[in-house]
């Protein structure tokens, strides 16, 4: 299947990591400024990595104070066309650029977007903190938000006790939250929780990934989708069974391995020309986020931190190692 080759080829490059996938990487390079680093950087792009890029450009400002970084995360939809206009320097996205973004890019420059992977994060499925639900099979998942049914379920799930839960909780409806088509959570989750099928209608959209945690937060019998790193005390995020049968929570060990299922890489698109050297303050930027400091903020943000052969990989394709 599709989505099965998806999560191959992010486990096959994911399991290059350390014992404790939280852990930062010793191998990486602790930062030492550069000279003659100036100037103005626009970020325009994913919500999921709002808060991620905000404490990036703080420790790069802490290097160097007198640049200037502006952070807008309205959607991933949002990148292409701004790296297209050039009014981003920045795309950071939580998918990767479909084909006919890739191909407005180069039919403007000449040459494609190149990303570096940031991240990596898994997609909680969050619900209400009083809710006692342990574990929910991806066939469940998309039975609960999809209209389609694509990974072979028999019937909509609606109610919390067809998933087992009894009691008060057995005739409880489930209200769902998640993102808006703008976001790339939102054509992640489709792709991966809902086999490629279409959501139901009565998803209730949200612009961000803390107001699906907060709309979760509020309804005791809501259930939504957001990065972990946004999940609160007021809500919990269930496993996922995996294909041994085994639960999985979205921890770091277990996206990397791939046993958790809904995990991916978080990238930032970068335009660069293959034929002339980034300036100083874009390549800086970029061996920042690959330093100690760099992925120290990216658990921070509660996301799951890179090792240095991926770091290598994606700093020799912009010749920076």
């Amino acid at each position: 299947m599709k989505r099965t080759a998806a999560l191959l080829s992010f486990a096959t490059l994911a399991l290059a990591t350390t014992a404790n996938a939280q852990a930062v990487d010793p191998a990486l390079p602790t930062y030492t400024a550069a000279s003659g680093v100036s100037g103005n950087l626009v970020s325009i792009g994913s919500d999921t990595l709002n808060n991620l890029m905000t404490y990036w450009s703080e420790g790069f400002r802490s290097f160097y104070p007198n640049v200037a970084i502006q952070i807008q995360g309205a959607g991933s939809g949002t990148a292409p066309p701004a790296m297209v206009e050039g009014t981003a320097q920045f795309g950071p996205m939580s998918r990767p650029m479909r084909g006919s973004e890739i191909e407005q890019f180069e039919a403007r420059y000449g040459y494609p977007p190149l990303p570096i992977r940031g991240a990596i994060d898994a997609l909680g499925v969050f619900v209400h903190r009083d809710n006692p639900l342990e574990c929910l099979s991806l066939q469940e998942v998309d039975a609960i938000f999809s209209s389609t049914r694509a990974g072979g379920a028999d019937a909509a799930i609606t109610t919390w006790g067809q998933v087992g839960l009894t009691g008060e909780w057995a005739d409880r409806p489930i209200a769902m939250y998640g993102r808006n088509s703008a976001s790339g959570t939102y054509g992640y989750f489709k792709d991966v929780a809902l086999f490629g099928g279409d959501y139901s209608p009565e998803v209730r959209e949200q612009p961000g990934s803390s107001t699906v945690i907060q709309g979760v937060a509020a309804d005791v019998g809501g259930i939504g989708y957001s990065g972990v790193g946004y999940g609160t005390a007021d809500v919990r995020a269930v496993s996922i069974r995996g294909e041994d049968g085994e639960c999985y929570e979205p921890s770091g060990i277990n996206a990397a391995s791939g046993d958790y299922a809904i995990a991916r890489f978080l990238y930032i698109y970068v335009n660069y020309n293959p034929n002339e050297a980034l300036e100083p303050v874009r390549a800086e930027f970029i061996r920042y986020v690959y330093s100690q400091e760099g992925q120290s903020d990216v658990v921070r943000a509660g996301f799951f931190p890179l090792v240095s052969a991926i770091a290598d990989q994606d700093l020799a394709a912009f010749g920076l190692n």
